[in-house]
């Protein structure tokens, strides 16, 4: 809308109700008899004003309410377009209509200008006044029909003039203004009135900003602002004209609401995040922050993870802003409303215990330490329930929100699954400990007698006297024997993980890896690997070997049988060269390193098998090599790849190793 509206009263000035009220202005008195016998004639209900001139007729629309004004265009003081325009100056919708002879075609034009409503000729005056009547009965059925719009529509809406005095208020902006003058009010009692004295409290707040200056500047703006004496918040939309402003506004303090709980569970959402991803925070100390953010968004004064142990109900990280409990402290299972999340396996939620589970009334937890109401969920550690993540209070509440059970069962599912995962990686430690402990007494008892089987076949070796041979093949078998218990020790030393990493020279572990290899058929190739590594320097030398050991063994013709071309990842010989290259190199943005020769390479459908355990293609492989190489960077938190180098051959990456 682009300007004030005023809207009809519907009770005319003598007060009768329903009738349709009409100012006619003219100062001929045979046309004045003949109009308002023509209206008041009718079946219709007519109240007829007259007035000769326009001074006094633009002075009785202000003291009094009309549904219609029909104005003769020669008037003693001005003519009826002057008065038109006066009119629309004080509203802008009031039917208007001109019932003249006395014009041509350019009055007509400026009374459509100008806003006229209609425009009726007097000749015939016998026939016209009847169609006058008819048009007035149809312009003021419309003003009545938008005026009940603004009534039925949604919105609160009212109207000012540029002299900030109310011309309209529909069925809402009524009823919000009256709340704020503490009284009932109806459009009769605020039209004509000053704004700023029917709402001082208006004054100097975001609502009388935005008002003067759509006012001042002439244009249209929306704001969102609270005002105080409702404890409301509104959007508002605000539309000037010269004639004033038309301010529609509707209550949001719900949608405030919400947005606020959005935005407050965002951040208990985030403050959990940063509580579990925290790694300078044991277990204990997560779960009780935890219980705080609980307490705080739930207002209990209790909270607790507890254990069942038998028929006992243990409390083992508790805050209690009673002081009744603390961690360590034991009761009876059936004493406890957590007995029955126990019992249900299911999140137990208590708004009123007396109301909504009478018959726990009778048990110690609301007859003795007074709880009267409870949320708690159960904790279920592979597939067994534990104990509870709970919550309570003294006070019943009205309910819990959907949004607090499910924040509960979100920590209480976190609580789960932490204690299944410290349970497993106890047990995973357990049972590395029992292999190494395993693979050390083994590798033990099997090199005492290995080591005496070298000695003898030293000796062995000064006396025979036959086929030399024959004491070759049997050191092969023995140093085969000690190859494979190295390895069984480096597998089951292998699954640990690195916690004290240290930072070293990359050449320096790559040259002390090389040097332990027979390499007299291999180059090594280094490119930019003058940097740091940070790592288990030990165990990144025992990845480096292995690299090694499977490019130098298997990458060059002279390692491989006419009859096994391959050892642990395949190939075949491409040419007479019976040297490798191995190439070491950084990757970027030091995210690891790789290493690559130009030996035969792996077939593309095996890569993917190479790293598993006892993976070989060759009769003299043990199929350790690459599964240890995986298991130290598994240890490190990494990533190794395989993939075709640029020369043809085999290339690892091993990625998530610190390198600068």
């Amino acid at each position: 809308m682009d300007t004030p509206v005023a809207t009809p009263n519907r009770h005319g000035a003598d007060g009768t109700a329903g009738r349709v009220r009409v100012l006619y202005v003219d100062e001929d008195c045979d046309d004045i008899t003949a109009v308002k016998e023509a209206l008041t004639g009718s079946t219709d209900e007519f109240t007829v004003t007259v007035c000769e001139t326009a001074d006094d007729a633009i002075r009785t629309i202000e003291n009094a309410s009309y549904d219609c004004v029909v104005s003769e265009y020669q008037l003693p003081d001005r003519d009826g377009i002057e008065l038109l325009r006066a009119v629309r100056e004080r509203s802008f919708d009031l039917p208007f209509l001109l019932f003249t002879d006395k014009g041509d075609e350019s009055v007509a034009s400026n009374a459509i200008s100008a806003g006229v409503t209609d425009y009726v000729t007097k000749t015939p005056l016998s026939e016209q006044t009847e169609l006058l009547r008819q048009r007035i009965t149809a312009a003021v059925a419309r003003y009545q029909e938008e005026a009940d719009i603004l009534d039925r529509m949604t919105d609160a809406f009212f109207a000012v003039d540029e002299n900030w005095e109310f011309t309209y208020a529909n069925e809402r902006g009524r009823r919000v203004i009256g709340r704020v003058m503490g009284a009932e009010i109806s459009t009769a009692d605020l039209l004509g009135r000053n704004i700023w004295k029917v709402l001082p409290s208006l004054e100097g707040t975001e609502f009388s900003k935005q008002y003067r200056q759509a006012m001042t500047q002439q244009e249209p703006t929306s704001f969102e602002a609270y005002f105080e004496p409702l404890q409301t918040w509104f959007e508002v939309s605000v539309y000037p004209s010269p004639a004033g402003i038309s301010v529609y506004f509707r209550d949001i303090t719900e949608r405030h609401k919400h947005e606020k709980e959005i935005r407050g569970r965002e951040r208990t959402l985030r403050e959990i995040y940063r509580v579990i991803s925290r790694k300078d925070l044991d277990f204990e100390d997560k779960v009780e922050r935890l219980l705080e953010i609980g307490q705080n968004v739930l207002g209990t004064e209790t909270a607790a993870l507890s254990r069942i142990d038998g028929d006992m109900y243990v409390f083992e990280i508790v805050r209690d802003r009673t002081g009744a409990i603390e961690a360590g402290d034991a009761v009876p299972l059936d004493a406890t409303n957590c007995e029955r999340a126990v019992v249900e396996e299911k999140t137990l939620v208590l708004a009123d215990i007396a109301e909504d589970r009478p018959e726990l009334t009778e048990r110690a937890g609301y007859a003795e330490m007074g709880v009267s109401c409870y949320l708690g969920t159960p904790v279920v550690v592979d597939g067994s329930v534990y104990g509870t993540f709970c919550f309570y209070g003294t006070e019943p509440r009205d309910s819990f929100s959907e949004w607090e059970v499910t924040l509960v069962e979100l920590m209480g599912n976190w609580v789960s699954y932490e204690q299944e995962r410290e349970r497993r990686e106890q047990e995973l430690t357990r049972e590395r400990n029992r292999l190494e402990e395993f693979a050390s007494v083994v590798s033990h008892d099997l090199r005492n007698p290995l080591n005496v089987a070298f000695g003898r076949l030293t000796l062995v070796d000064e006396a025979y006297d036959g086929d030399p041979e024959h004491v070759e093949a049997l050191r092969r078998s023995l140093e085969r024997m000690d190859e494979l218990i190295d390895d069984v020790l480096a597998l089951a030393r292998g699954g640990h993980k690195v916690i004290d990493a240290t930072e070293a020279s990359l050449d320096d572990i790559i040259t002390a890896a090389w040097d332990t290899v027979e390499s007299s058929d291999a180059t090594l190739e280094r490119v930019d690997t003058d940097a740091r590594i940070t790592g288990d320097q030990t165990r990144l030398q025992q990845l480096f070997e292995n690299l090694f050991r499977n490019s130098v063994e298997h990458g060059s013709t002279s390692s491989r049988t006419e009859s096994d071309d391959s050892v642990e990842h395949g190939g075949s010989p491409t040419g007479a060269d019976d040297t490798v290259t191995v190439r070491v190199g950084t990757l970027s943005d030091g995210r690891g390193f790789y290493v690559a020769d130009d030996g035969p390479g792996i077939p593309e459908d095996e890569r993917d098998e190479v790293f598993e355990r006892g993976y070989t293609t060759s009769e003299d492989g043990t199929g350790f090599g690459l599964a240890i190489v995986s298991e130290i960077v598994d240890a490190h938190g990494a990533r190794i790849t395989v993939s075709e180098s640029e020369d043809g051959g085999t290339r690892f990456d091993v990625t998530g190793i610190q390198v600068e």
